[in-house]
């Protein structure tokens, strides 16, 4: 423990003589655990308040690698993180204890799914939303109602974003909000849009206000959708209302949990797919650099592999799982996936 181990009190003091806080609202938060899924705009910033907050345990989960263009809205990250051959989980963890070493971090290098977020939640006591698409939040919403877990729901595109206390029980669920995912173009994506950085801070702001006002047993907002504009000064209370049908939250039909065996996901606004191979792997990151590096160029560490050649790139987990960057289309990822790493 380094030298700030042991000023516990003094690390909070500003947050203790907070009313709505105090030393037992501090001592509740010292006990909590908390899931952020994303590390990009709204997850970096969620999970780095969290940890100055103080709450004692947080698991980052990210699927995905540093770019240059994500510095433009993700703060926790700097230009030597992007030199880099890590994934976002990573650097997004040791960055948190860096922040804040008497806390717990766990870094989850995993895209979230039906077969994995129930384990990947199960031990924390809520989840903040840190997603980029809307298939991924409608898992996360049936796991954290079937598991009565808390979850807060934010999103943010072009000068806007929207967030929602989702708790198991007590409110309206996704999808009493959204009812039915919607088909493949019909909604703007960061690179068509834009995001304005401010937007995604504010929006997990509020995502924190709230995740700290549960965890602390405090009144929180219910039943409502907070849409926020800051560009323009425009700020709604929604209100959402539970669906009688709702398969979700009403009748317990938790369909995005039995759905299986998506092998590619067209990752938003990114000109890149992501390609899962049928089962998960134990790669050998460093022979397989030597091996692709006679044909193009190679970065690697223990977490990842870059591989460029040509007009595409390929991130590589030791999973197996890769993002193949230079198309948006599935058929030709996995062919540049078999091509390079093989079925």
């Amino acid at each position: 423990m380094n030298s700030f181990g042991n000023s516990f009190w003094e690390r909070y003091s500003r947050q203790l003589v907070l009313p709505v806080i105090g030393k037992e609202g501090q001592l509740k938060l010292k006990e909590s655990s908390v899931a952020v899924i994303g590390c990009g705009a709204l997850g970096t910033t969620s999970s780095m308040l969290l940890a100055r907050a103080g709450v004692g345990r947080i698991k980052v989960i990210d699927r995905d690698y540093l770019e240059l263009h994500n510095l433009q809205r993700q703060i926790l990250y700097d230009e030597e993180d992007v030199l880099r051959a890590e994934p976002k989980a990573v650097i997004c963890a040791r960055k948190l204890k860096a922040i804040n070493s008497s806390i717990e971090v766990e870094a989850v290098v995993d895209d979230v799914s039906s077969e994995n977020v129930e384990d990947l939640i199960r031990d924390v006591d809520l989840v903040v939303d840190g997603l980029d698409n809307l298939e991924t939040r409608f898992i996360v919403n049936d796991a954290a109602l079937k598991l009565s877990k808390p979850w807060i729901y934010g999103s943010v595109i072009s000068t806007y974003g929207v967030s929602m206390n989702i708790i198991p029980g007590e409110t309206p669920c996704l999808r009493d909000l959204i009812p039915h995912l919607p088909p493949p173009g019909s909604l703007p994506t960061c690179e068509t849009a834009g995001v304005l950085n401010a937007a995604a801070i504010m929006v997990a702001s509020i995502q924190v206000t709230e995740a700290i006002k549960i965890l602390t047993g405090q009144e929180y907002f219910k039943d409502e959708l907070l849409f926020m504009d800051p560009w323009n000064r425009e700020f709604k209370r929604i209100k959402v209302r539970r669906s009688p049908s709702c398969p979700s939250c009403v009748k317990k039909r938790y369909e995005f949990l039995e759905r299986r065996g998506t092998r590619s996901i067209v990752l938003c606004g990114r000109n890149a797919v992501q390609v899962m191979p049928p089962r998960k792997a134990s790669l050998n990151l460093g022979k397989l650099a030597e091996k692709l590096s006679k044909i193009g160029v190679v970065k690697y560490s223990s977490h990842m592999l870059l591989f460029k050649s040509g007009s595409y790139e390929i991130a590589l987990f030791p999973d197996g799982r890769a993002i193949i960057k230079g198309t948006s289309d599935g058929k030709v990822a996995r062919a540049i996936y078999s091509k390079y790493i093989g079925v």
